[in-house]
């Protein structure tokens, strides 16, 4: 009977790749704009991603990791006299605008590092080397700076350029994940980063923390709030804190919502549309099984199988398309993609639905289906 019906599916060449032609471009739909959506979300908490350290501890009404408000330079001793805490050190986060030789200016990210441990620094140096900004005026970019600063024809290693009308060389650049502003970014150490920005009462945007070994970083996190009154998170919580923000705040999560919902809605039309009047069309066939005793359970069986057939065919045609683009797009940083497990098996169960769905409708029909119609 599975041969019977996988003939039957393939014979009727427009139908199948109509119903093929659907689900593909549902399936591609979804997980391209699925990819897109979440590639935005990591670039959104990339400060977080990129810094790469357990604690975050900051002023507690802080909405997400660019939303800089300063707190007492005394934080950084009154966290490391917390219990459990391994070591905590400042870091200096805020925008500035930098001023190039030729005179074009351009709004930069500007991070500074604590000069003891350079803890916080990026993981992968393309160019340079990092403990060079322990040089006077020696400042380290990343990729995305070079860019956005006029390609490496104009920024290189030994470039200067102004921050406040102070001084700055380039001295090492690194690579660093995008951000959602695509603001650049420019990394210093920290007591250099408080002389180029103007001076105000207070500077010191976070405390970087550590805790000791066999102490949670949950448990740490409520000690500090409770001792210090500042706001403390883990790096995981810290990230989903900019994430929630930034759905919340903006029409990001509501425009890709509608279009994965709409790629959904369009796959069912097209593959519950096609899929009964494949079944109508091929009344007699199963009329003509029914006849010769096969029962509603096993047309059902058959109806299944045509339907997962094409579905999962569709699954692999419409991911490979959309992982295609993906990669295409995002080559050079220039489109979020970002596909995962997790968006991969909500989209294959939401095609298995499509299927089951469609399939229910041409089952219903056969399962009212008198087996005399063969004979009209």
């Amino acid at each position: 009977m599975n041969y019977v019906a996988l003939k039957m599916l393939f014979g009727d060449r427009a139908k199948y790749l109509m119903l093929l032609c659907g689900l593909t471009f549902a399936v591609m739909l979804i997980v391209q704009q699925g990819s897109i959506f979440w590639g935005l979300m990591m670039w959104s908490q990339s400060s977080v991603s990129n810094i790469n350290v357990p604690l975050w501890i900051t002023d507690p009404g802080i909405g997400q990791v660019d939303e800089v408000k300063p707190i007492a330079d005394t934080a950084v001793d009154r966290v490391r006299s917390v219990s459990g805490v391994e070591w905590a050190v400042p870091l200096y986060k805020g925008v500035l605008r930098a001023r190039l030789s030729n005179g074009d200016y351009h709004q930069i990210t500007l991070t500074g590092l604590d000069a003891s441990t350079l803890i916080g620094r990026p993981a992968e140096v393309l160019e340079g080397r990092f403990e060079d900004i322990l040089q006077p005026d020696a400042v380290m970019l990343d990729q995305w700076a070079v860019e956005r600063m006029g390609g490496p024809t104009v920024i290189t290693i030994g470039t200067v350029f102004e921050l406040n009308d102070k001084l700055a060389r380039v001295v090492a650049i690194a690579k660093t994940q995008k951000n959602f502003t695509n603001i650049p970014v420019v990394y210093t150490t920290y007591d250099r980063a408080i002389r180029y920005v103007p001076r105000e009462r207070r500077t010191l945007s976070y405390v970087l923390a550590k805790a000791k070994d066999g102490v949670s970083d949950a448990e740490v996190t409520a000690r500090i709030q409770a001792q210090t009154g500042l706001g403390a998170f883990t790096a995981q919580d810290f990230g989903w804190k900019t994430i929630s923000w930034v759905l919340k705040n903006t029409g990001i999560g509501i425009n890709f919502g509608t279009t994965i919902l709409l790629g959904f809605i369009v796959g069912m039309a097209i593959a519950g549309q096609t899929f009964y009047l494949f079944t109508v069309e091929n009344l007699k066939q199963f009329g003509a099984l029914k006849a010769m005793g096969a029962s509603t359970f096993t047309l059902a069986r058959m109806i299944l199988l045509q339907a997962f057939t094409v579905g999962l065919t569709g699954y692999g045609i419409g991911l490979g398309l959309a992982t295609g683009f993906g990669f295409l797009s995002a080559k050079g940083g220039g489109l979020p993609f970002v596909e995962t497990w997790q968006l991969l098996l909500v989209v294959l169960i939401a095609l298995l639905g499509i299927c089951t769905c469609s399939a229910l409708i041409s089952i219903v029909k056969l399962a009212r289906l008198e087996p005399a119609i063969v004979f009209r």
